[in-house]
């Protein structure tokens, strides 16, 4: 059965991670995506390992791969080649770069008015910082998140994924969706675009929100939920359990739950206000009831009384969980270097087209001829490329 974007020719010349991620969701819903990369340096190490590495084969799945150098005329010839008749061009260079090496939205235009032009960089395509190279880490600090992340006064502490990046990665899938749609329409494509920074203070959502409506700046929480009490992470006699009671209906289902009724004949904890007004004391009395059982017994008390609650695991732990497994989001993949492995899968489902991890992570330039034959050109003149350091 056709996958729902089977019918789109995508030009990926991402790096790093947050382009990779907007391809891979084409990529992985049936987009034809031809992935672009330099070709090595005489003598230079090609990356194997790397390339074999868990990162690589996660993030490149489900493509074709192209080498071109872009930096000669004859490269960026042949990039605009294959742009007459692409769908999407995704890149995630310093914004100047592309204007400097001749492949700008304006350039692909005109040579395919119809494509929808995708870039994401660190901080923007304008503004003061456009120049400027980021990182996840950067992106974390400068748009907030460092600072609402870890235990009161501890420092800022960094979320333990590059949670921006994934973020401008599925932000620009989005995005790109958009002007798909757009063009059905209207008949042209588009500049899509965005950013580490936009993409971090995006996704601190109601937090921004509460500085840009109410003035107030968030802090620390730690593992508690900034407005509500008691919710949060809490100790077991053998591990760590995260409970949401997040309503008086709640609240009185923990107490009689745990054995501790008599928190419910204290007036402070009678409304929610009054719980977070009292929260270090009302965590840490929470936290002497959950002590005196294990983990398992929590859950399974707390899911009776209809309290959204669980264990804290670690990724061992999460991917042998029975509703994991049942998932399928852990997927199977034969690997002719690797073996059997498996990757990430998509976490939307399609009844109908549901995800299909079609092909590994592709070699460096394994597919450039038949791609080049696609685009039209004949045996000599791919030759002639490869002879002049273009392709490998």
């Amino acid at each position: 059965m056709s996958l729902p974007l089977a019918d789109l020719r995508v030009l990926d010349l991402t790096i790093a991670r947050a382009g990779p991620t907007a391809v891979r969701q084409l990529a992985d819903w049936g987009a034809d995506v031809v992935r672009i990369e330099r070709p090595p340096a005489p003598g230079k190490d090609i990356g194997i390992s790397r390339r074999l590495g868990h990162d690589y084969q996660n993030l490149h799945r489900n493509k074709r791969c192209l080498t071109l150098d872009l930096k000669k005329d004859e490269g960026r010839e042949v990039l605009l080649r294959l742009a007459r008749d692409a769908d999407v061009l995704v890149e995630n260079y310093r914004a100047d770069v592309k204007h400097r090496l001749g492949f700008d939205y304006d350039t692909v235009r005109a040579v395919n008015p119809r494509i929808v032009y995708a870039s994401v960089s660190g901080f923007g395509q304008t503004g003061p910082y456009r120049e400027r190279g980021g990182v996840d880490q950067i992106a974390q600090g400068l748009g907030g998140l460092m600072s609402v992340t870890g235990l009161p006064g501890q420092g800022p502490v960094r979320v333990g994924t590059a949670i921006s990046d994934l973020a401008a990665g599925l932000y620009l899938a989005f995005g790109i969706m958009a002007a798909l749609r757009e063009r059905e329409r209207s008949g042209e494509g588009q500049w899509v675009t965005t950013s580490l920074l936009e993409a971090m203070i995006g996704m601190l959502d109601f937090q921004a929100a509460r500085y840009l409506v109410e003035g107030e700046v968030p802090g620390q929480q730690g593992n508690h939920h900034p407005t509500i009490a008691p919710m949060g992470t809490f100790p077991a006699a053998d591990g760590w359990v995260n409970i949401a009671a997040t309503s008086n209906r709640h609240f009185r289902g923990m107490c009689q739950a745990l054995g501790g009724e008599e928190l419910l004949e204290r007036p402070e904890y009678g409304d929610s206000a009054g719980r977070v007004a009292n929260r270090a004391r009302l965590e840490g009395e929470v936290a002497d009831l959950t002590r005196r059982f294990d983990v398992e017994e929590i859950v399974e008390r707390l899911n009776d009384a209809g309290l959204p609650c669980g264990p804290v695991y670690d990724l061992g732990q999460t991917f042998a969980d029975p509703q994991v497994r049942h998932s399928g989001i852990a997927v199977p993949l034969e690997h002719p270097d690797l073996g059997p492995v498996r990757l990430v899968g998509q976490p939307v489902q399609l009844r109908r087209t549901p995800f299909e991890l079609r092909s590994r992570a592709p070699g460096l330039g394994e597919h450039s001829d038949e791609i080049l034959a696609e685009a039209g050109l004949e045996e000599a003149e791919i030759e002639a490329l490869r002879a002049a350091g273009v392709v490998t």
